[in-house]
């Protein structure tokens, strides 16, 4: 087995899969160079002399320009690399043919809701309207969970901060992800707890939340009642009741929603975990499924990729849209549009955001860009979506399934514990972080560097993620964690 791989042929770079030691010679095409110095995993070595302002080419596409003259051999990092890239910018629409196949279905185990929706879990969630009732929804939760019955899995509490002393954008987008998760299928059963006197109280949220089924979702407006703890353990015993007796049955895979993801990337994550993660969606998609990439700021830099691939004009403006107003966004606020990769990012070995970008993409697989959603907005249109959210890994997991997703894929390099509102599949970037933290990793990418063929992986991830949707319970899950977080902009009171 190789050190390193060549990802294109047209790089000038190689990415070490081991440490490169000093003077270690490495061919690549009909390049033959000796490293200059030691280059660690995850990392990259110029190929070839780049000129200063030259070019650093990696996945067949630019990275940024180097800062100094760079030697065949040397290191290629931050401390010779800069980022190429502009502000807002303007984009022509240039098509590319995109390969879609139609594979037979597949079937799942699920909970087929009455309004036609398909849950991967029964579990009763608990939303609050405002973070003031946050210890009531938990202390809920808690006893509500020793008297489960039938098929409720669990009743889990959903804390947040806001709901009120909030304005504008924010003030909306708390109740469109509040009305989004309340009307998701992965509940059997919702009680909504409210204070009363928040500016997102109950009566103003029910708006957002459209017409429900009395018996599947509850109100408890807690300044109303005697005893809040006494009637919400009423009403939670009425939904479990009521959920307890739901049944998995076959479902096509084509009802699947599948959120991409990744965080803490290093420089294996463009290599194995997200070039997989863009097989299973095309997998999927090639079933009729649906997936959802969303991390706008991390498609700077291969944002023509992904507009390339637009079905028609429409899609295409609508993602340039995506992209320069988050953009903007970051321009009003006085940052700088590029203050990525992180710390963590960048000891993995990713250098520039086009390094990050061009690896992070790779998640949307080769199929056609169908949709492009506002953020809170839910998903419509069958195949690839694009979605506006952050990169902050709670923030856009939770945009994910307010949008749809029934479970998030969550790729990752140096690994981390968190959930999300459903049910979130930690796939590792390489089998080091596969080995120590096996109570947070569920499956292992890291193989495809150890000579593992990368369709028949993708065929096991498609397997794992069928057998999780059937209700196989990924590692945090096991733990009890379940997180949600609000994309928060603007001003509080």
């Amino acid at each position: 087995m190789k050190n390193y791989v060549q990802i294109h042929e047209k790089d000038n770079v190689v990415v070490a899969i081991r440490e490169i030691a000093a003077g270690e010679t490495i061919e690549a095409g009909e390049a033959q160079v000796a490293a200059k110095e030691a280059i660690p995993a995850g990392h990259k070595m110029a190929l070839n002399d780049i000129p200063a302002g030259g070019d650093v080419i990696k996945y067949g596409c630019r990275i940024g320009h180097a800062k100094e003259e760079i030697r065949a051999g040397q290191w290629v990092h931050t401390h010779n690399l800069k980022t190429a890239l502009g502000e807002l910018l303007t984009y022509e629409y240039e098509p590319v043919e995109t390969e879609e196949k139609e594979l037979p279905d597949a079937s799942f185990m699920g909970y087929v809701r009455p309004d036609g929706k398909v849950g991967v879990r029964n579990e009763i969630w608990i939303i609050p309207t405002v973070g003031c009732v946050n210890n009531v929804a938990q202390a809920l939760a808690k006893a509500a969970n020793g008297r489960l019955r039938g098929t409720v899995e669990e009743v889990i509490a959903f804390p947040h901060p806001y709901g009120c002393s909030q304005m504008g954008d924010d003030q909306e987008h708390t109740r469109t992800i509040l009305a989004d998760l309340i009307n998701h299928p992965n509940a059997g059963g919702v009680l909504v707890l409210g204070l009363g006197c928040e500016n997102s109280n109950i009566d103003v949220l029910k708006p957002y939340i459209g017409e429900v089924d009395e018996n599947r979702v509850k109100f408890l407006v807690c300044q109303e009642t005697e005893d809040e703890m006494e009637a919400g353990g009423q009403l939670l015993d009425e939904l479990i009741a009521q959920a307890s007796a739901c049944k998995r049955e076959p479902v096509s895979v084509s009802k699947l929603v599948i959120g991409l993801k990744c965080g803490g990337s290093d420089g294996f994550s463009g290599i194995t975990a997200n070039p997989l993660v863009g097989k299973f969606s095309d997998l999927l998609v090639s079933r009729k499924g649906t997936a959802i990439l969303t991390e706008v700021p991390e498609m700077f830099g291969a944002e023509t990729l992904l507009m390339n691939r637009c079905e028609n004009r429409e899609v295409f403006e609508q993602t340039v849209k995506l992209v320069n107003d988050f953009k903007q966004y970051f321009m009003d606020h006085n940052q700088t549009i590029y203050e990525n990769p992180s710390p963590g990012n960048k000891k993995g070995g990713i250098s520039t955001l086009e390094d990050k970008s061009l690896g992070c993409t790779q998640k949307s697989g080769s199929a056609p860009v169908r949709g492009v959603l506002a953020y809170g907005q839910r998903v419509e249109k069958t195949g690839l979506n694009l979605l506006s959210a952050p990169g902050n890994d709670l923030v856009a997991s939770t945009a994910l399934a307010a949008s749809g997703a029934q479970i998030v894929l969550f790729t990752t390099g140096r690994g981390t514990p968190f959930a999300s509102p459903v049910p979130t599949v930690k796939i590792s970037s390489n089998s080091t972080l596969a080995g120590k933290k096996k109570n947070w990793i569920d499956f292992n990418a890291g193989v495809l560097v150890e000579d593992q063929d990368l369709d028949e992986t993708a065929q096991k991830l498609f397997d794992y993620v069928v057998a999780v949707a059937s209700g196989k319970k990924v590692c945090s899950e096991e733990a009890g964690f379940h997180d949600m977080a609000i994309f928060k902009q603007g001003v509080t009171l």
